[in-house]
């Protein structure tokens, strides 16, 4: 039997105010969930998940360049993204930022882009802050290049502490608990600084950044809020926020 035709119209679809892409690890288990938490209404969130190997060192971090063309490329264009970014602070560090921008624009000439250690230094300057203190899950070779950046960008960091896991697996699974003690022991460290960074878009911090920063009187921003509030700002989403700390309620 032969369907007969039914009338249909349409609309923007989903994501009418924005559609943001997404280059996240093999191994994401954060950043996804994260970003689409939101409260923002009207935008879409689209993933590609590039190789990866779960063991984070400098090398199969820089790795990730020669997959981050053609997994730009998964998210396909005719979708009209306002912006794309690739989720990965470490190794958006170690490859560096240009060259990120430059794989993202292969696939999508023109395109607008960012990833989290950009979206970090931007988050920081728009909440005025300039003495930092650093929580990573990384080992010391990953972590030091993250400190060297944010001193070029002109970031003043007196204090870092690490979990020192290399595994992304592992680091998906440590509890806010853990990384809200971190940060805790950070400012203890250093009582002078104007913000706190939790480096690593595998760390989570959404569920607990409302404490801290109440319990601190100081921003506390993760890989993940910086990098989905670069986005979004990039994308012409201005909304701000409660729930998701002074960033998005402020910047």
């Amino acid at each position: 039997m032969e369907p007969s035709r039914l009338a249909f119209t349409t609309d923007d679809g989903l994501g009418p105010r924005a559609r943001i892409g997404m280059v996240v690890l093999e191994t994401d288990q954060t950043l996804e969930p994260e970003a689409r938490s939101l409260p923002v209404d009207g935008v879409a969130w689209y993933h590609a998940r590039i190789p990866q190997d779960p063991h984070v060192t400098p090398e199969n971090l820089t790795d990730m360049l020669a997959h981050l063309p053609a997994t730009a490329g998964l998210l396909p264009a005719g979708f009209g993204f306002d912006a794309i970014g690739y989720g990965c602070t470490s190794a958006a560090t170690l490859i560096g930022e240009d060259a990120v921008a430059e794989a993202i624009r292969s696939a999508h000439p023109g395109m607008t882009t960012s990833n989290p250690i950009t979206a970090a230094v931007a988050a920081f300057e728009a909440l005025g802050a300039r003495r930092l203190a650093v929580v990573t899950p990384y080992t010391a070779d990953v972590t030091a290049p993250i400190i060297d950046l944010f001193g070029v960008r002109g970031l003043d960091v007196a204090a870092v502490g690490s979990f020192l896991e290399p595994s992304d697996l592992v680091v998906a699974r440590i509890s806010e608990a853990s990384v809200a003690a971190g940060v805790r022991t950070m400012v203890a460290d250093a009582p002078d600084v104007d913000a706190v960074f939790v480096s690593c878009t595998s760390l989570r911090l959404f569920g607990v950044v409302e404490e801290l920063e109440a319990e601190l009187d100081r921003p506390v921003v993760s890989s993940n809020l910086a990098f989905c509030w670069h986005l979004l700002r990039l994308a012409g989403i201005d909304d701000r926020f409660d729930g998701f700390g002074r960033l998005f309620r402020s910047a």
